[in-house]
């Protein structure tokens, strides 16, 4: 009986652990911008995926729950805070549906079934981070008018980058499932 205890005790702390030092990661990859065509590329919904693959949907869902409350609280986390504002009138702003979609690419990305072929995983990948898109679209759209270019300043300046971090992914995700063994 006390054996079962710690050991549920040793579970809860290696997931709490889990999600803190994850949203630390969230975090840096929004802050580290890589030098890309056309724009420049963070790492976040590298990171956000990689979550789902590796922790599943549930450690990875709280973990990115936990990045967007830190960041709605007023931490500098996003990655154009605190320069562009922080808290809550920063979430609000125009990234306000992307930043939701990171908890749709995570939970697709954890909820899939990756042990597929390459193709399979790929086109699975590529449905988990358009979801980011679709949402930060709609979002760009509502806040800023359907008869603006929302598509040149929310989605083709990034395709490129995303393309390359889905393959990046692709490449790895038979590894990456390892790691859940661990959790």
């Amino acid at each position: 009986m006390e054996a079962t205890k710690t050991s549920q005790i040793q579970k809860v702390i290696k997931y709490f652990s889990l999600i803190f030092i994850g949203s630390i990661l969230l975090t840096i990859s929004a802050k580290v911008k890589i030098p890309f065509y056309p724009v420049p590329m963070t790492m976040q919904t590298f990171m956000v995926i990689f979550f789902g693959i590796a922790f599943g949907y549930k450690i990875g869902l709280a973990t990115v729950t936990l990045y967007l409350l830190e960041g709605i609280l007023g931490f500098p986390v996003f990655a154009n805070s605190p320069e562009k504002g922080i808290g809550i009138s920063y979430f609000m702003g125009p990234t306000m549906g992307y930043l939701i979609g990171f908890l749709f690419a995570c939970f697709l990305a954890g909820k899939f079934d990756l042990n597929t072929n390459i193709f399979k995983i790929f086109l699975k990948l590529i449905i988990s981070v358009s979801s980011i898109y679709i949402l930060g679209i709609l979002w760009l759209g509502f806040l800023i008018g359907w008869d603006k270019p929302i598509f040149q300043l929310g989605f083709f300046p990034f395709l490129l980058a995303e393309l390359f971090k889905i393959i990046i992914l692709t490449l790895l995700t038979k590894k990456i499932i390892i790691l859940r063994k661990f959790i």
